[in-house]
């Protein structure tokens, strides 16, 4: 926890929207933060659908802003692809709050060091390929809003460059236990071409 705060003090003042930390014990392992109001960027968007491709834009406009800042050298190395810029490498719409002034962004436990691309293809991994627990109707919306959110956040992203790394940051991911099998299988049609 003490890396986790250090990395949102170290984000907060360069102006990034993170919770301001407020204590950590002298063991590291206790964290008193700010509490943000506001749902994540799921919720919101789940009950104001229209507003999918302004929140995809948002994502990016977080993860552009992010990977301006130089990482700091407490800041580990990211599983794969190489580069000195800081990642998140869980910024996903359930680690964006929709506070009054604007997004924020929480979950830093996994802050490391490397090329933007490889935070880039994992946020759209995950997107792409978690669980939509619903009936037929309504996972078929849900899969509209998903492409909606996915297509404003790629836009402003080369992507051949994150093509580059799409291969690597899945073999990563498919390792994560919390992964389930479906998300897995679909991870991996990513990256697997179709033979017809």
């Amino acid at each position: 926890m003490l890396l986790e705060a250090k990395t949102m003090e170290f984000v907060r003042s360069h102006g990034y929207p993170a919770p301001e930390i407020f204590e950590v014990s002298d063991d590291g392992c206790d964290l008193v933060m700010e509490r943000i109001e506001g749902p994540t960027m799921v919720d919101a968007g789940a009950a104001r659908p229209w507003n999918l491709p302004r929140f995809g834009r948002q994502l990016a406009e977080l993860h552009r802003s992010l990977h301006d800042l130089p990482a700091p050298a407490w800041v580990r190395a990211a599983p794969c692809g190489s580069g000195d810029r800081l990642l998140h490498m869980d910024l996903h719409p359930l680690n964006v709050l929709i506070a009054r002034s604007g997004p924020v962004v929480i979950d830093w436990t996994n802050a490391a060091r490397g090329d933007p691309t490889v935070d880039v293809a994992l946020t759209w991994v995950l997107i792409a390929s978690g669980e939509i627990p619903a009936g037929r109707a309504k996972a078929a919306l849900l899969r509209v809003g998903r492409k909606l959110l996915l297509d404003a956040f790629l836009k402003p992203f080369t992507a051949d460059a994150v093509d580059e790394n799409l291969a690597a940051v899945v073999d990563w991911k498919c390792t994560d236990s919390n992964m389930s099998s479906k998300e897995i299988e679909r991870m991996r049609s990513m990256v697997t071409p179709v033979i017809d």
